[in-house]
C-alpha cells in the first residue's frame, strides 16, 4: 500500500471492529448540501464546515455525488476530467483536508464514480470526432446508419429520444443510452478499462474508503444491437439488450482483481433490472464483484412500468412484498443497500408518509423503518429532518433536472399531449425535490448560501431546519441519531435474519429481526389513521417483559404486551424480545 495512502489513514484505522456490511452510509448532493463561499452552489469546504453535524449524527460512512470537472449539463454525471475536481466545488487540497477531516472522525468517504459514459466535452471523445482513424474512436460505440439512412437501431434513451446521435463530418452514429451529450464508453476495449480503473486506482491512493458505482449493471451491450419490440417504452427502450449485459461480470471481476481487492474499501453498485438471481451473481464473496447492490424497487413502487412519470396507487402489501423478497428471499451472503430515497428520487415522507398533516410523524416512523431493515442502509441529507417535496414548483421553468425536461418536450412538444396533465406529471415526481438546498435555518438562505442559491430554497425551512430540531428531544433529527446509535449498538439489525409479521395486515407493518444473541421486534402503523392491531399469540408471552428501546407512545406499551392496542397514525415501536 502507498506511503500517501498510509499517511491518509495514519490518524486512525477505520472501524477495525465494524464490518462492512454495518455501514450506515449518509448521502451528500454537494451541491445543495452547504455553500462556503456564497456562489450559491455547495462546495467541499461547505461539506467540511458541517463535518461535526455529520459525525454528531452517528453515520459512519458519506457518499459524495459526483465532483469531477464537468460542464454540469447533468450536474457531474457528465464527465470531463475523471482525476480533477469540478471547481465550483473547490480543490484538490479542499478535497484532501476533507478526507482526513472524516478519518478523524472515523467516517469513511465513499466518491461516486460514473464509467459507462463521459461528457462529449470530454478530451477523449472530442478526439473521437476528429476520424474513424483516431486512436480515441473506439473509446465510444459508433455505427453506421440503417438501411434508410437513420439510426442504427430503434431504441430510445433514457430521455426519451433516438439512443443513437449523428455525426455528419464521420457519417457515422454514436451510442447515448442517456442524453445525447452523454455519450457511452466501449468498454470491450480494453483501454477504456484501464482508464476507468486508473481512475479509480487515483481516488483509492489518496485513501477515498470505496465507491458508488453509477449504472453498474449497464456496462455490456449486447453489441449486435437488435432492435427492441417495447414499442411501448417512453424512455430507455433498449433496457433488455444492456441492463445486466453479456460481459458485465467479467468487467466486474477485471475490476476487482486489478483495483478493488487491494485496498480495504466496501463498493456500492446502482443498478436496475436486476433481480435476486443478478444481485447474487454481482455480491456472492465467491464471485469477486461488488460488495452491495443499491435496491431500487421500493422507490420505484409509485410508478408506473412504462412510464416512470406517470403514478399508480400502492398499498402496504406491496412494500411488503418488495421487503421479502430483498430481505428474507435474497441468499445470506449476498448483499444489498437499503433506500426510500436518493439525489434520483422524490422525498420518502412525501410518497411513503403523509408530508402535510402528519409530516413529522411519519417522517419518525420511515426513520424507524429504515433503520430497522437488513442490508446496509443509506440515508439521503435532510431526510434526518424530514425534508420534503418543493410542492412550491408551479412552471415548468422551475423544473432543472434533464430528464423531467426531456419528458416534458417530447410528450408535449413531439407528441401533442396536454401540457397540463404532462406538468403535473413532471411536477410531481422530478428529481430536483430531492436536491433543493439543506435547510440549516429559518433565515432567507436557509443557512445554506449567504448567495443566490442555485435551486430555490424550500420555504418550509421555516417549519423544518436543523437549529431548530438540534436540541429538540422529540425533533426527527434527534430520533435519527438515536436510531443510528440503536442500530450500531446491535449488528443484529443489520446482518440479522428479517421474519414478517401480521404478513397480511393492510395498515401494520411488522417483523422480527434476530440473530443467535438476540430478537428484535419491529411494529409500524403506515397510516394516516388509527388503526388496531393483534400480535400473535406466540409474541405475547415474550413481550410481557421485553424493554421497549424506541416508542411513539409508551401509553400504548401495555396494551401491546397484552397482544392488542389501538395505534396512532404513523406510530412506531422498537421491542427488544427477552
Amino acid at each position: 500500500m502507498s506511503k500517501q495512502l498510509d499517511a491518509a489513514r495514519s490518524s486512525k484505522q477505520l472501524q477495525t471492529d465494524m464490518h462492512w456490511k454495518e455501514n450506515i452510509v449518509y448521502e451528500i448532493y454537494v451541491r445543495s448540501f452547504n455553500d462556503s463561499n456564497g456562489d450559491g452552489i455547495g462546495d467541499l469546504r461547505g461539506v467540511l464546515e458541517k463535518i461535526d453535524y455529520i459525525a454528531d449524527l452517528g453515520v459512519t460512512a458519506v457518499w459524495l455525488s459526483p465532483i469531477f470537472d464537468s460542464p454540469n449539463r447533468d450536474y457531474g454525471y457528465d464527465v470531463i476530467d475523471y482525476r480533477n475536481i469540478h471547481p465550483e466545488y473547490g480543490t484538490m487540497e479542499d478535497f484532501d483536508e476533507l478526507l482526513q477531516a472524516f478519518h478523524e472522525r472515523d467516517i469513511r468517504l465513499i466518491m461516486e464514480i460514473v464509467p459507462n459514459h463521459t461528457s462529449s466535452d470530454h478530451p477523449w471523445f472530442r478526439e473521437a470526432l476528429k476520424g474513424k482513424d483516431n486512436p480515441y474512436r473506439d473509446y465510444y460505440i459508433w455505427r453506421p446508419g440503417s438501411e434508410d439512412g437513420g439510426p442504427p437501431n430503434n431504441w430510445t434513451s433514457f430521455l426519451g429520444d433516438s439512443s443513437w446521435k449523428y455525426h455528419e463530418e464521420t457519417g457515422e452514429y454514436y451510442l447515448h443510452t442517456y442524453a445525447w451529450h452523454q455519450p457511452d464508453l466501449n468498454w470491450e476495449n480494453p483501454k477504456v478499462r484501464e482508464e476507468i480503473c486508473g481512475a479509480m486506482d487515483f481516488w483509492l491512493e489518496k485513501g477515498t474508503d470505496g465507491f458508488r458505482i453509477d449504472t453498474a449493471n449497464v456496462l455490456s451491450k449486447d453489441m449486435r444491437f437488435p432492435d427492441t419490440d417495447e414499442t411501448e417504452r417512453i424512455q430507455g427502450s433498449g433496457e433488455p439488450f444492456y441492463k445486466n449485459g453479456p460481459h458485465i461480470h467479467g468487467y466486474l471481476r477485471e475490476m476487482r482483481e486489478k483495483v478493488f481487492s487491494r485496498y480495504p474499501i466496501f463498493t456500492m453498485g446502482e443498478s436496475s433490472q436486476v433481480e435476486l438471481e443478478d444481485v447474487e451473481k454481482y455480491t456472492l464473496p465467491e464471485r469477486r464483484e461488488l460488495d452491495l447492490i443499491l435496491m431500487i424497487e421500493a422507490s420505484k413502487i409509485c410508478d408506473e412500468s412504462n412510464d416512470m412519470w406517470q403514478s399508480k396507487p400502492w398499498e402496504l402489501r406491496h412494500m411488503k412484498d418488495i421487503m421479502r423478497k430483498w430481505l428474507k428471499d435474497l441468499h445470506d451472503e449476498a448483499w444489498i443497500g437499503m433506500y426510500l430515497s436518493n439525489h434520483d428520487h422524490v422525498r420518502m415522507v412525501s410518497y411513503l408518509g403523509d408530508d402535510e398533516e402528519h409530516r413529522e410523524q411519519s417522517a419518525k416512523m420511515l426513520s424507524v423503518f429504515l433503520m430497522t431493515l437488513r442490508g446496509t442502509p443509506n440515508l439521503l441529507q435532510g431526510e434526518e429532518l424530514g425534508m420534503t417535496n418543493a410542492h412550491f414548483f408551479s412552471t415548468i421553468d422551475d423544473i432543472k433536472e434533464q430528464q423531467a425536461l426531456a419528458y416534458y418536450k417530447l410528450m408535449v412538444d413531439e407528441r401533442g399531449e396536454d401540457p397540463e396533465t404532462i406538468l403535473r406529471r413532471v411536477l410531481k415526481k422530478n428529481r430536483d425535490h430531492s436536491r433543493t438546498p439543506m435547510q440549516w435555518t429559518d433565515e432567507g438562505g436557509a443557512g445554506f448560501t449567504t448567495g443566490k442559491p442555485w435551486q430555490r430554497i424550500n420555504p418550509n425551512k421555516s417549519e423544518i431546519n436543523a437549529a431548530q430540531q438540534e436540541n429538540d428531544p422529540d425533533s426527527v433529527l434527534n430520533l435519527y441519531r438515536r436510531m443510528i446509535r440503536l442500530r450500531r449498538d446491535h449488528p443484529v439489525l443489520t446482518l440479522g435474519t428479517y421474519e414478517p409479521v401480521l404478513d397480511d395486515h393492510e395498515h401494520i407493518y411488522a417483523y422480527l429481526r434476530e440473530n443467535d444473541e438476540e430478537s428484535w421486534l419491529v411494529v409500524l402503523n403506515f397510516s394516516r389513521t388509527a388503526t388496531q392491531v393483534e400480535l400473535p399469540f406466540d409474541l405475547r408471552d415474550r413481550l410481557t417483559e421485553a424493554d421497549c428501546a424506541v416508542c411513539s407512545d409508551e401509553s400504548k406499551l401495555q396494551d401491546l404486551s397484552r397482544g392488542s392496542a389501538d395505534l396512532d397514525a404513523y406510530a412506531y415501536f422498537v421491542f427488544k424480545l427477552n
